[in-house]
């Protein structure tokens, strides 16, 4: 199985083709996504997959580009139904390729619903192989300022390259 181990989980979200590579592995592992503390219901459907290009300005006046892919989850629970198989959720997706076109590269966006709650919008983790299914875990979505998201990153960097192993041995750390 190609997904990621247990103590390697990626707090970002990740994109289709990451998702994908994961899933390619054992195909028979049941796939199970968590949200809100708990793992969606055996049943569950992807009753919609979509992708688009958006354009926009964010909060600083930056023109802003970029595609998503949005994967819409029905959390029901019918009958005697399992987790749904890696290599089923796999097939649906390449199904979606031969009519819509998905950057592997895009970022997912999951839509969850239990059909009577409202739609809430999730990042995905990497998923994880665990006790013989593979698990990936739905944070909420939150709104984020990219200019400010810009600046942290780049004060990240900055106290990397200042305080990194190489760095400290200069004395910049000091």
């Amino acid at each position: 199985m190609n997904a990621i181990d247990n103590n390697k989980i990626q707090a970002e979200e990740i994109s289709l083709g990451l998702l994908f590579d994961a899933l390619s592995g054992d195909k028979d592992a049941p796939l199970v996504f968590h949200y809100d503390g708990r793992p969606v219901k055996p049943g569950y459907h992807i009753t919609e997959v979509k992708a688009g290009q958006f354009s926009a300005l964010d909060c600083g006046a930056n023109p802003e580009a970029w595609t998503a892919i949005f994967i819409q989850l029905w959390d029901i629970e019918e009958g005697e139904r399992t987790h749904m198989a890696a290599g089923k959720f796999h097939a649906i997706i390449r199904k979606v390729t031969e009519h819509v076109q998905l950057d592997g590269s895009a970022k997912l966006t999951f839509e969850v619903s239990d059909g009577v709650r409202p739609m809430q919008l999730y990042c995905a983790a990497a998923p994880v192989l665990r006790a013989g299914a593979v698990h990936v875990e739905l944070s909420p979505q939150p709104a984020s300022c990219k200019p400010r998201d810009r600046w942290l990153a780049e004060e990240s960097k900055k106290a990397a390259a200042c305080c990194g192993p190489a760095a400290a041995r200069s004395g910049c750390c000091a």
